[in-house]
């Protein structure tokens, strides 16, 4: 193949990547706003991810920006992982999974919005599962579960739809993370405290 024939195939190529993929496809999508969405039980629930119903429509949202920690060991590194970000053994990590399981539950007991471009979060489940933003009362439920201890900052991002880009939302989560561990919020307070530095020493 002659270099030019190369290089237009290489074109065509990475073109045709651009539209699989669907990290890029989802950038390019429209945020749809869901209103009135219900929080639907399911034993597959926890705090970053759960069923919810749209009208007619049900399917799992998975949340953007954050990571609540496991209710369980089906995936034990990743519950190894959280529990070393903060300080808490396996079995406080999972309790703290059923806490922050349990605190979405409630505060989704209302009317809920959810924010998504439809890019798939594909999981285990057989059912659509797709990344969103949830607000409830005017309040970004990612944000409340960093707040209280029961999720760190990290996951897939991406810029918000009021035009925020996600470079400059994620310090706001990681800040809000920052004050939950001084505080000794939800997991938090299960990494030991640092022991007061040693006092230095007098001399005259």
């Amino acid at each position: 193949m002659s270099a030019p024939s190369l290089l237009q195939a290489t074109k065509i190529a990475l073109v045709l990547l651009w539209f699989i993929c669907p990290a890029g496809a989802a950038e390019t999508r429209p945020w749809i706003t869901l209103t009135n969405c219900e929080y639907v039980p399911n034993t597959n629930n926890d705090g970053d991810s759960f069923y919810v119903r749209a009208g007619t429509n049900q399917f799992i949202v998975r949340l953007y920006f954050v990571d609540a920690p496991e209710t369980n060991l089906r995936y034990p590194e990743r519950t190894h992982e959280q529990a070393v970000h903060f300080g808490a053994t396996i079995d406080e990590t999972m309790k703290a999974g059923v806490r922050a399981k349990d605190a979405v539950q409630k505060l989704l007991q209302r009317p809920f919005v959810v924010r998504t471009r439809w890019a798939s979060a594909a999981g285990r489940s057989k059912q659509p599962r797709y990344y969103g933003l949830v607000e409830v009362g005017g309040t970004n439920l990612a944000e409340v579960l960093v707040s209280q201890g029961l999720a760190r900052t990290k996951g897939v991002v991406a810029n918000l739809p009021s035009g925020e880009k996600s470079k400059a939302y994620v310090p706001k989560l990681e800040s809000l993370e920052a004050e939950a561990k001084q505080k000794r919020r939800g997991l938090w307070a299960a990494a030991p405290e640092k022991e007061p530095a040693a006092a230095s020493p007098i001399t005259k």
